[in-house]
């Protein structure tokens, strides 16, 4: 794989009516010392949307500083380490946030809608359904849609983890052509450009695999944000593997987008992640990565079996997954909850986990535990009653390999 060249060559979106999601981090909308808005950079980010929209295309805006905005209304120098305190910031800071942005796009006439998301609100598909029913429908009349996570009520356990997961996500969902993670450098790097001067650019990756092998990214983002270059390449995969082409740019120059998707060779340095050509349909996209993985199931691999054997055995190649393949079962689900798949292989001493799907299981983990060595056949035997002939239906199991 060839990870720095020049990115004249990869496919792109070649519609005149783009759908692209832009998100901003913290550095870009807050001072990090003073906590005071970025108005510039604020207005060049409205700038470049409208001019976006003239041309065409549709735009969701996905934003952070909440937190950001909220320490510097109630004159606070750093976010506490209390959740509850940290959450009452963010409502302080999520209406102020929106209503500099409303001020913002106002003076053009534009109308904009506040989105605010938690995991636990695309878990049920008929929420998650709606909200990119809603996204479409703000796209279809012109609005552009404003979206953060709800660090109002969010926990660990119903958290995005950063805005970057959430645009990715975000992405997904409306089947957007570009992801936009604009920061504060122009691309990705092999390492910190600020300390290592013999970091190279990366250009253009169609391996994120390949790519995290060749490089060092270990920054854990700004004083406020929650984000680095690590949860860029993880949203980064999470994009492409929905078919959008990502792009790393400075968030700090976002009329850079403009020449970067009318592949213009004079747009400004930047990375571009190459969208997989079979992306993932809907619904394995939504079981993938829009459902809290309440718990995992391990198949272990026969002596001579490879991890690809392992993997057909455990239903991710097509099949669905019958109790007789499991060995193991972590955690406390329940049933209709997601769980992670991972295959146990042991080669010459040497034990590897390969997480290979991720399902929705037809029975708890406790009974599972009970007919894990059943044959279909003795379900009821086991149980007294049979909600399902499998573990898990190849319908609702989507492939993580």
């Amino acid at each position: 794989m060839v990870v720095y060249r020049n990115a004249q060559n990869t496919h792109r979106p070649t519609k005149s009516s783009l759908t692209l999601v832009i998100k901003v981090g913290t550095s870009s909308i807050c001072d990090e010392k003073t906590h005071y808005p970025l108005l510039g950079n604020l207005s060049r980010i409205v700038e470049t949307i409208l001019e976006l929209k003239r041309k065409g295309h549709r735009i969701v805006l996905v934003t952070s500083a909440a937190v950001g905005t909220g320490l510097r209304r109630l004159n606070l120098n750093e976010k506490p380490g209390k959740l509850a305190a940290v959450q009452a910031i963010a409502a302080v800071g999520q209406g102020r946030l929106m209503s500099m942005y409303d001020d913002l796009f106002g003076q053009f006439n534009q109308p904009v809608a506040q989105i605010l998301l938690t995991r636990n609100d695309l878990a049920d598909r008929s929420q998650y359904l709606n909200a990119v029913n809603c996204l479409e429908q703000l796209l279809d009349m012109g609005v552009v849609p404003i979206v953060n996570e709800n660090d109002t009520i969010s926990v660990s356990e119903i958290k995005f983890g950063d805005n970057d997961t959430l645009s990715a996500i975000t992405a997904g969902m409306v089947k957007a052509d570009y992801l936009f993670l604009m920061t504060d450098v122009d691309c990705l790097y092999t390492d910190n450009p600020r300390s290592n001067p013999d970091a190279r650019p990366v250009h253009v990756c169609e391996d994120i695999d390949a790519l995290r092998e060749e490089i060092t990214v270990t920054s854990p983002g700004s004083a406020l944000g929650t984000g680095g270059m690590v949860t860029k390449l993880v949203a980064a995969d999470l994009a492409t593997a929905a078919g959008v082409t990502t792009v790393i740019a400075r968030g700090s120059t976002p009329e850079s987008i403009l020449p970067i998707i009318a592949d213009d060779k004079s747009a400004p340095a930047h990375t571009r992640f190459v969208a997989k050509p079979k992306p993932l349909i809907d619904r394995k996209w939504w079981i993938l990565h829009g459902l809290h993985t309440a718990g995992t199931i391990v198949i272990e691999t026969d002596v001579g079996e490879s991890i690809a054997d392992g993997a057909a055995r455990s239903g991710s190649s097509g099949a669905s997954l019958y109790a007789h393949s499991v060995t193991k079962v972590e955690g406390n689900f329940v049933e209709h909850q997601a769980v992670r798949l991972v295959v146990q292989h042991t080669d010459n001493g040497v034990t590897d986990f390969v997480t290979v799907a991720k399902g929705i299981v037809n029975y708890s983990a406790a009974e599972i535990i009970r007919i894990m060595h059943a044959r279909e056949s003795d379900i009821i035997d086991s149980l007294g009653y049979k909600d399902a002939d499998c573990i898990i239906h190849r319908d609702n199991m989507a492939t993580s390999l």
